[in-house]
């Protein structure tokens, strides 16, 4: 009997420390949880067919350190890689070289960049998930999924949204110093390419290439940085800034007559073993100063259409361009 007065009350005392425990562990978990999650004010546009936009900006709350990510933006998949942080998904088509190590059987298949695989993302239950402007129109169903973080950039302000998304990673990764360090490496880059190139009597032309036809870029356009950012005058004072290119003719080209033509080949960064160089390169093209002296530059594609605005890939950018230097 006296056994069993025992074991009862022994029994009893655990029930209790259980209970306590149990509200301990709530009590902390809750704490906790406040305490890592941060606010983050998504501010963008999605454009409509009619040419206008819907303006959003709206708060959205992120728990610091997630662990399953899903990144749909290459640069900021690229910045996220070099600050050393795991990735959960990712569209895995078009990867630029230096990112390949994501197609491997560890990271899935989030879909493509325009046409996310809303099932295979919503399965793996992730804590946060990163977008830009190409899945812009898709916000609201990214947010039945998880929290959903927009880092787009904003062309007319490069560094300053570029940097802007370094620190929230930094922010949310518990990285600050990492960034830190990292954009002063690349600002120092920068400096000297700019100093540079803001010294050199030569103008340039932005160029991208798609299906024989090209599209120009100006300053404040999506690869305006070679003129805002590096230092290299525009060799059309009066392109107009639109983000998405201005459709030009070769006689257009011929016309402007740059000293220097940076190139962006599309047709190379989206489909495999095409290419638009024999297409710019034709009797118009050849006739410029820029052609005669060697300084057609072709800039990698897949880093300045696919993966741009990251902390590898911007480097990476100052470094093409010094080349025309």
């Amino acid at each position: 009997m006296k056994n069993w007065k025992l074991l009862t009350l022994v029994f009893a005392m655990l029930l209790v420390l259980a209970a306590c425990g149990s509200k301990e562990e709530k009590k902390d978990e809750t704490s906790g949880e406040k305490a890592e999650e941060i606010t983050i004010t998504n501010t963008f546009g999605i454009e409509k067919d009619d040419g206008s936009t819907d303006d959003i900006k709206e708060e959205v709350k992120v728990k610091k350190n997630p662990e399953k990510v899903v990144v749909f933006d290459l640069g900021f998949l690229d910045t996220l890689d070099t600050l050393g942080v795991e990735i959960a998904a990712l569209p895995k088509e078009l990867l630029p070289d230096y990112l390949k190590k994501f197609e491997g059987s560890d990271y899935t298949n989030a879909g493509q960049l325009k046409e996310p695989d809303f099932e295979a993302i919503a399965a793996l239950k992730p804590d946060v998930i990163f977008i830009s402007g190409r899945q812009a129109s898709l916000y609201e169903e990214f947010k039945k999924i998880a929290p959903t973080v927009y880092v787009g950039l904003d062309s007319t302000k490069y560094m300053e949204s570029f940097k802007a998304n370094a620190e929230l990673a930094g922010k949310i990764f518990g990285k600050e110093d990492q960034v830190k360090d990292e954009l002063k490496k690349i600002d120092d880059k920068i400096a000297g390419v700019k100093e540079k190139a803001s010294a050199l009597d030569k103008k340039a032309l932005i160029l991208l290439g798609s299906e024989g036809k090209v599209t120009a870029y100006g300053p404040q356009s999506r690869f305006g940085l070679i003129h805002d950012v590096f230092g290299f005058k525009a060799a059309d004072e009066n392109i107009k800034i639109v983000n998405h290119g201005n459709t030009v003719s070769f006689e257009y080209v011929l016309d402007t007559n740059p000293d220097i033509i940076f190139i962006v080949d599309r047709d190379a960064a989206v489909t495999e073993g095409a290419s638009s160089k024999g297409a710019i390169e034709n009797t118009l093209v050849k006739k410029t100063n820029a052609y005669k002296d060697g300084k057609m530059i072709y800039l990698d594609p897949a880093i300045w259409y696919l993966s741009g605005g990251g902390l590898k890939s911007v480097s990476l950018m100052v470094d093409e361009v010094e080349v025309a230097l």
